[in-house]
């Protein structure tokens, strides 16, 4: 058969992706480069206000250095930040995904229960999730009003009932950040072909078995799309620490130069988490589009 305007599948499926993603890339270009560019050369200079506005007076990378000699606030925020995202994210797939295989299932008010796990999204976000995080909303009173530590503690190790306890502390939070996960899955689970399931049958497979050979292989872009978004909105979320005091260095201080290195330097942190999460996630996506 001959090839449609000379381009293969695979060649076909770039194009198609790109034309999906050519309105961010002009978006990008028009309202996101120039303001990169400056923070990039500000976080090279002190800025000092005057009558004709900013005055540049370039420091290299002194400002850099600060962030990790002479800041005593900045890398712990990162630390915690970075531990944050790393038990958070984890949990936040597994509930999306479990919560997922449910409402794809056919239970009735499934229209329902979609929208109220999405409700979230909408709901608890931007300075109204700050506002709730504020007033404990997120924190469930049974660790607290209990004393579970102390009744536990002798049963349990301390090192292993604390973090326990933390994990279980911040479901909350971990549902309040799902409902965009548990679309992107049902999206994914409605791809599957009946089909396969049915063969999977046919051979003997449990449930067990079809879901590790038949369903996880197949969502395995699905998970990659996730994996990616929570971590971005793990960094970047109303009430990350490391974004409030960036905001409080250039808004409260004036100090544009000092706040845009450590924007520069958060950036560059996510952008290693991502590629590290690019390369996991590499062969099993290689492998489920044919080419491992």
């Amino acid at each position: 058969m001959k090839k449609k305007f000379g381009l293969s599948m695979r060649g076909r499926h770039i194009l198609e992706g790109y034309s999906f993603v050519s309105l961010w890339i002009i978006g990008f270009f028009l309202f996101m480069a120039i303001p990169l560019g400056r923070s990039l050369y500000y976080s090279l200079n002190n800025l000092e206000m005057s009558k004709n506005g900013l005055v540049a007076t370039y420091v290299g990378l002194t400002h850099y250095r600060a962030a990790f000699t002479s800041d005593v606030d900045f890398v712990p925020l990162l630390q915690t930040t970075m531990t944050t995202m790393l038990t958070q994210v984890p949990l936040i797939l597994i509930f999306s995904m479990f919560s997922a295989l449910l409402l794809n299932g056919k239970i009735k008010g499934r229209g329902i229960f979609r929208g109220i796990f999405f409700l979230p999204v909408i709901i608890a976000s931007g300075a109204i999730l700050k506002e709730l995080l504020q007033q404990g909303a997120a924190q469930l009173p049974i660790f607290y009003n209990n004393d579970l530590y102390y009744k536990l503690s002798g049963i349990i190790p301390g090192n292993i009932l604390e973090p326990l306890l933390q994990y279980a502390d911040s479901l909350t939070l971990v549902m309040w950040d799902s409902g965009v996960q548990i679309l992107i899955f049902i999206a994914g689970l409605q791809t599957i072909s009946p089909s396969l399931y049915e063969a999977a049958h046919c051979d003997g497979a449990t449930k067990w078995e079809a879901f590790w050979k038949v369903t996880f292989p197949m969502i395995v872009p699905m998970l990659f799309v996730n994996t990616l978004y929570s971590i971005v909105n793990s960094f970047t979320k109303a009430d990350n620490q490391v974004m409030d005091y960036i905001m409080n260095n250039v808004f409260a201080n004036n100090n544009y130069g000092y706040g845009s290195a450590m924007g520069w330097i958060y950036f560059l942190l996510i952008a290693v988490v991502l590629a590290i999460v690019f390369a996991i996630f590499r062969k099993g996506m290689a492998a489920t589009e044919g080419r491992g």
